[in-house]
């Protein structure tokens, strides 16, 4: 859960002061909430142990609280990282004595807490440790003992700093549910007994799929926000690509799997700068301006989708990564290799089928051979009728439909996708889009 300014965190002084200091104090612990919510709690882990899940939670959110309080107060301190990490130990070591937790581990733990002291290096650790730390809270996310969307829900709240209610959102579902399935998680972690470390090669194949699907549904989550005014939500891409890198720079995530998500990510955070206009309006493929596209991230990402190639393996990420590069690499949008990008989704559709897989299979088709081929193609997905609370599939269904002149069938689609987005900019260009249908 993210901090909240409590009422006592209101400080003295001028009004006008107060709020400014209180705002960028509110700004600070957001950023470090966002960016360095894996770091802490993996440093936390580390000496805690995955058995103590729930401890290490908590004091590193009472640990952010404090940071509010304080920091609205007396400014902001020279190492704001450090100075959060050493509360968080100063209130574990509280908690532990006041549990008298005082037999096995919790015991040890209570005398090497006491040992450590305001700059040990508890609180300066090296790149690579922290890097390290991240790596192994990712693999204790996302380990086979937990059920797959546990494993997603826990990575999002620990590792990459969501909220209850941003998960509950992704996942369509409520604040309490996500607050049980959390609870429930870190109880299951505890009797399963898993530990802080990165799996031997045996256990790492579907451990690294977890790893994997939960980076892709965080990039995912930023490249199209679930709710709010903001289409985009570039830190939590920011995070994903941070993450992924760190995953392919270890010899045990270093996989043509972990290349091609990475390469993914980054030819599709390329595009960013022109998705959006001026305004926040959402741009689609063939108004944006590709002078703005990010051409080190265009490299980088082809790069990394070399890298992919190594061995004779074909993920859905290689394949969403070589459809990303079609359009990178296309000076223009009439210029784009349709056929290609067909050809990849053929490919996806048989890998991974989906109904959004099939419907993006649909416009990739209907730039090929004609909208009326789009439509058809649309009609044969099978389980449509899962797309049908999707405001996507409706907007296609209207573009479609338009370009074939059927305008009062498109204006239906867009007017029912409208009642479905959920976004700001998504809303104000579907209602752009019906008051072109002339209706």
């Amino acid at each position: 859960m993210n901090p909240t300014p409590p009422s006592s965190a209101t400080p003295a002084g001028p009004p006008a002061a107060d709020a400014a200091s209180a705002a960028r104090a509110s700004a600070v612990v957001e950023h470090f909430f966002r960016h360095e919510s894996g770091r802490l709690h993996g440093a936390l882990m580390r000496h805690f142990g995955p058995a103590n899940f729930a401890l290490v939670e908590d004091v590193a959110q009472a640990a952010l609280l404090q940071a509010m309080r304080v920091w609205s107060i007396g400014g902001l301190p020279p190492n704001p990282s450090a100075w959060i990490t050493r509360v968080a130990i100063n209130l574990a070591r509280d908690a532990l004595r006041h549990q008298r937790m005082s037999s096995g581990k919790e015991g040890a733990l209570i005398s090497y807490l006491e040992q450590l002291q305001p700059d040990s290096r508890f609180v300066g650790e090296s790149d690579q440790q922290l890097r390290e730390d991240a790596l192994r809270l990712m693999f204790v996310c996302c380990h086979p003992a937990l059920a797959s969307d546990a494993q997603v829900i826990l990575a999002l709240k620990t590792l990459c700093g969501f909220s209850t209610g941003e998960i509950a959102r992704a996942f369509l579902s409520t604040e309490a549910a996500i607050e049980k399935q959390l609870t429930r998680t870190k109880q299951r972690i505890r009797e399963a007994q898993i530990r802080f470390e990165i799996p031997e090669s045996r256990e790492l194949g579907p451990r690294l799929d977890g790893v994997l699907a939960t980076l892709y549904l965080l990039f995912n989550e930023g490249y199209k926000a679930s709710s709010g005014d903001r289409l985009l939500r570039e830190e939590l891409c920011d995070e994903a690509v941070r993450l992924t890198s760190i995953l392919v720079e270890h010899p045990a995530g270093r996989t043509p799997r972990s290349h091609a998500l990475l390469a993914l990510m980054l030819l599709t955070a390329a595009r960013f700068p022109s998705r959006t206009a001026d305004d926040g309006m959402l741009l689609r493929l063939h108004d944006q301006d590709r002078g703005k596209w990010d051409q080190a991230l265009i490299s980088r990402g082809l790069v990394e989708l070399l890298a992919a190639a190594q061995g004779d393996e074909v993920s859905e990420y290689h394949l969403q990564a070589g459809i990303a590069a079609c359009h990178c690499t296309a000076p223009d949008y009439a210029s784009t290799d349709w056929r290609r990008i067909l050809s990849h989704y053929d490919a996806l559709n048989r890998l991974k089928p989906s109904p959004v897989v099939a419907l993006n299979r649909a416009v990739a088709l209907a730039n090929v051979e004609g909208a009326q081929a789009g439509l058809d193609a649309i009609a044969a997905i099978p389980r449509r009728e899962l797309l049908e609370s999707h405001y996507l599939y409706h907007t296609v269904v209207g573009e479609l439909e338009g370009r074939l002149l059927h305008h009062a069938a498109a204006a239906d689609s867009y007017r029912r996708a409208l009642q479905l987005a959920t976004v700001g900019p998504e809303q104000v260009y579907l209602s752009r889009l019906l008051d072109r249908a002339g209706l």
